[in-house]
């Protein structure tokens, strides 16, 4: 290892991890279409099916947290020229809206120094602004997972001062309308959020999948869930670069909110589940966890008493964590750090910004800070149909908190509802 967990060959945590990660996920991963293990459950006279099975889903939470923590910490290099152009070379943006936006060129001098007279790059970039970010489980080239499917799905909101931020997130499993889609021939469907991505990558006489497609839909079905008709970018995003990412900037400090065990892996960092462990276990508590402890710790769900919506608030945790992390750490005093941070990034994400370039959202969010940004879990329950699972609900105060997103009043709708925040760091 060299300073700050860089390892020598920038490969040896990546590849050992992804190992350990791929046993792991021969069972429970937390994303079966199962009832949300301990979470209510609430019982409904709906009688309309789920119209489509899509299979088993992987969860891909790793990459999600990069993306967010990429955002809202481009400040942390402002100033920094040659990172910031090996940013914006380094992660490849494409019309994820299909909305036809210019997909910026990123092949010449990306942040030229601003004259005494010329406004820095970003600097019209006002608020409020909002992001939706999905993880999926695509791989190109394996027949068995050519279908994506959107596992972990959060929405990021940054006031109009661009100094506050929101993040919460919307179950898998969340029972919505996805419309009907030209593009893939398919039609409007009752079903869960994950099928969205995978309706909408469909390609008309055609086995391969269109991801960016997929990504188009999704956002059209969580526009109509929530009101919020524009989002200002969006990033899909694969898993394997943020266990990389985080043991490039030595580890994270996760506060741990309630006891969690492993059903994946042993503290040796290998799977444990054909084994039978001994297991992984994360105490209450400030916790240093490597990139394999991260992602197995957003993973667990069933050993919560409030399911999949107590991982989704692990997830938002360790997204705080790493944004911490990242603002705090000294590039300029271990720029060997760079390149590795730079090319998990670029691995794992692809990028929207709606034709802006990633540099000016390293001006514009210069001054959000780690801790102005306030984590929001949205409380829900299972639905059941003549005994069988459907899928997740969120209680009506949803509504209530994405209006607030829509007028960017959510600082004070949450003085009103304190019990939707989420803490990230002992009382």
């Amino acid at each position: 290892m060299t300073a700050h967990g860089v390892p020598e060959n920038g490969m040896s945590h990546d590849r050992m991890r992804k190992d350990g990660m791929s046993q792991g996920r021969k069972s429970h991963d937390g994303m079966s279409g199962e009832p949300t293990s301990g979470a209510p459950q609430l019982t409904t006279d709906v009688t309309s099916p789920v119209g489509r099975t899509a299979g088993a889903a992987r969860v891909r939470v790793i990459a999600l947290i990069s993306v967010v923590a990429l955002l809202v910490t481009a400040g942390v290099v402002a100033g920094i020229s040659y990172a910031i152009n090996r940013l914006d070379r380094a992660i490849p943006q494409t019309d994820l809206f299909g909305s036809s936006t210019p997909t910026p060129d990123a092949s010449g001098d990306l942040s030229p120094e601003p004259g005494p007279t010329t406004p820095p790059p970003g600097s019209d970039i006002t608020g409020p602004l909002n992001f939706l970010l999905a993880g999926h489980d695509m791989v190109p080239g394996n027949p068995d997972r050519l279908a994506p499917h959107s596992d972990a799905v959060m929405i990021l909101h940054v006031d109009a001062s661009l100094t506050q931020a929101y993040l919460t997130s919307l179950p898998r499993d969340l029972l919505v309308n996805v419309p009907a889609n030209e593009a893939s021939g398919t039609g409007a469907d009752y079903t869960k959020l994950t099928h969205a991505m995978t309706y909408g990558s469909r390609v008309p006489g055609s086995s391969e999948r269109d991801l960016a497609q997929g990504f188009a839909l999704l956002a059209r079905t969580v526009s109509a869930y929530t009101g919020i008709d524009h989002f200002d970018g969006g990033a899909v995003l694969s898993f394997s670069g943020l266990a990389r990412l985080v043991d490039a900037l030595g580890g994270i400090d996760v506060y741990v909110d309630t006891p969690v065990t492993s059903k994946h892996m042993g503290p040796d960092g290998t799977s444990a589940e054909e084994r039978g462990g001994p297991f992984q276990h994360y105490p209450v508590g400030v916790q240093h966890m490597e990139g394999w402890q991260a992602l197995d710790y957003c993973r667990q769900r069933y050993s919560l008493s409030d399911g999949a919506y107590g991982r989704d608030r692990h997830i938002r945790q360790v997204v705080k964590a790493m944004i911490t992390k990242l603002v705090s750490f000294d590039l300029l005093r271990y720029p060997q750090t760079a390149p590795f941070v730079i090319a998990a990034l670029g691995d794992s994400i692809t990028l929207d910004l709606r034709g802006r370039q990633l540099h000016e959202y390293v001006y514009a969010l210069r001054n959000l800070r780690p801790e102005a940004i306030t984590l929001v879990g949205l409380p829900g329950g299972s639905v059941f149909s003549g005994g069988s699972y459907l899928g997740e609900s969120l209680a009506p105060i949803q509504a209530e908190y994405f209006a607030a997103v829509r007028n960017d009043t959510v600082g004070e709708f949450l003085a009103r509802n304190p019990g939707l925040v989420n803490r990230d760091a002992p009382v």
